[in-house]
C-alpha cells in the first residue's frame, strides 16, 4: 500500500511538471507569433491541454510565468558558462562560441528574450536585467583573477564586464533571426568583437 501511494505521487508530480513544461513550450511558440504582451492566459492554457483554472496550478500569473522563462533559461546559461570558465586557459573566444551553441539549441527561447529585453513588460524587462547583470557580476570576478588587471579597480572591471555581456548579446539578437548560413559569421563576429575589447583593456588606464 506505501508502495502504491508513493508511486501515485510520484506520477502525479511528473504528471504536473510535464505540464508546465508544456505551458512554457507553448508560451514561447506563441509569444513567436505575437509577442508575450498580446498572449491570453486562455490561449496558453490551450496550448497546454489543460483549461484555463488548472493555469493557476502552476504559475500565480502570465507575469509569473513569463519570468520563470527568463530565469531558467538564463541560469542554465549562466551555470553552464561557469562550467566553462572552470576550463585552463579557456580564454574568452571558448565562452563566447559557447554562447551560441547554447543558443542554438535554444533558438526559441532566446529569440523570447532578445525580444522581450527591450520590448517587453517592465517586470519581464527588469527579470532580463537582473539576469544579465549576474552574469556581467561573474565575469567581473574572473576578470579580476588576470593579473594583468590587479591595478584596475571593480569600477573598471564592471565597464569591461559590462561591455563585452552587451556586446554578445547584442549579437544573439543578430543571430537569433538570421538565416542559417549567416549565423556562423555573426558568431564568429562576436568572438573578433570580445578579441578587440581584450586589446584595448591592455591599454587601459584608470
Amino acid at each position: 500500500m506505501l508502495i502504491d501511494v508513493s508511486e501515485q505521487a510520484a506520477t502525479r508530480v511528473e504528471r504536473k511538471e510535464r505540464t508546465r513544461s508544456a505551458l512554457l513550450e507553448g508560451t514561447l511558440a506563441l509569444a513567436a507569433e505575437r509577442g508575450f504582451a498580446a498572449l491570453s492566459l486562455r490561449e496558453i492554457a490551450r496550448s497546454a491541454g489543460i483549461v484555463p483554472t488548472a493555469f493557476y496550478r502552476h504559475f500565480a500569473s502570465l507575469e509569473e510565468l513569463g519570468t520563470s522563462l527568463v530565469e531558467e533559461g538564463v541560469r542554465q546559461l549562466r551555470l553552464a558558462l561557469r562550467e566553462t570558465r572552470r576550463t585552463p586557459d579557456a580564454g574568452l573566444a571558448a565562452p563566447v562560441r559557447f554562447v551560441f551553441q547554447q543558443v542554438d539549441d535554444k533558438r526559441d527561447l532566446w529569440g523570447f528574450l532578445i525580444r522581450e529585453r527591450h520590448g517587453g513588460s517592465a517586470p519581464l524587462r527588469g527579470a532580463i536585467a537582473v539576469e544579465m547583470q549576474l552574469i556581467v557580476r561573474e565575469l567581473v570576478v574572473d576578470l579580476s583573477r588576470v593579473r594583468a588587471l590587479d591595478a584596475w579597480s571593480p569600477d573598471d572591471l564592471e565597464l569591461a564586464a559590462d561591455l563585452i555581456v552587451s556586446t554578445v548579446a547584442d549579437r544573439i539578437a543578430d543571430y537569433v533571426v538570421a538565416e542559417a548560413r549567416e549565423r556562423p559569421r555573426i558568431a564568429e563576429r562576436a568572438v573578433l568583437q570580445v578579441r578587440l575589447i581584450a586589446l584595448g583593456m591592455a591599454s587601459w588606464r584608470t
